[in-house]
């Protein structure tokens, strides 16, 4: 016995024939099973598509994507931040600015600050390649070195490999290019299934089919 939604009587799923045979009928309030009966369809698979694109492995290639046209400029220059979430110019910037405006504005992940904090506390267990005493929350997190050691510290490394099966949309990879460079990983793949990658590697951000170009030193996935 089952209650009427409309007019709250309870009602029998099954009932008699003439011959007092039972016939079951069949469940209308399973939208699966009503579906199957009077030819409705059911909701795309493009749903869970949509959802993926709202995960924050997306949302990190879509900000880093978004700086295209924007950032037409490589420039290294030294240049005094606010902060927290400080940043130079959307129309210039290196490397790792791809990487911070990624972070920042598709995570709320401001590595500005996280690597500032994390550096005043442990000071000792990062490069000393520029002979600092101390923290510069200018320019720090946007030095490659000091962001692999932040990544390596979270846990974010990943083992690295020549196989393209091993890179996903989101992460970010480091390599030789002189003196070192840093890269987001794409979620659109060349003819050959290598992922594309997002970089500012000397005039501007560009997407470009560039893993393999030079030697990797790192995999990271930002969790």
């Amino acid at each position: 016995m089952r209650r009427d939604p409309l007019h709250g009587a309870q009602r029998d799923k099954s009932r008699s024939d003439k011959h007092g045979l039972k016939s079951v009928l069949p469940d209308f309030a399973n939208p699966f099973i009503a579906c199957l009966l009077i030819g409705c369809s059911l909701p795309s698979i493009s749903t869970a598509q949509t959802k993926a694109e709202k995960t924050s492995e997306m949302k990190i290639v879509s900000a880093a994507r978004s700086q295209i046209g924007k950032t037409v400029y490589y420039d290294p220059s030294y240049v005094g931040l606010a902060y927290p979430n400080g940043d130079v110019p959307m129309d210039r910037g290196v490397c790792t600015d791809v990487v911070i405006r990624a972070l920042r504005s598709g995570v709320k992940q401001d590595l500005q600050k996280a690597l500032h904090e994390d550096m005043k506390a442990n000071f000792s267990t990062y490069p000393n390649n520029w002979n600092l005493k101390r923290p510069d929350k200018n320019i720090d997190h946007r030095r490659v070195p000091n962001l692999e050691a932040y990544f390596k510290r979270q846990g974010f490394s990943l083992k690295v490999t020549q196989d393209a099966k091993d890179y996903l949309r989101g992460d970010l990879v480091t390599c030789s290019v002189p003196p070192i460079h840093i890269m987001v990983v794409s979620d659109k793949r060349s003819a050959d299934g290598t992922p594309l990658v997002i970089h500012n590697i000397g005039s501007g951000t560009k997407e470009e089919d560039r893993l393999f170009s030079f030697k990797l030193l790192g995999h990271y996935r930002v969790k």
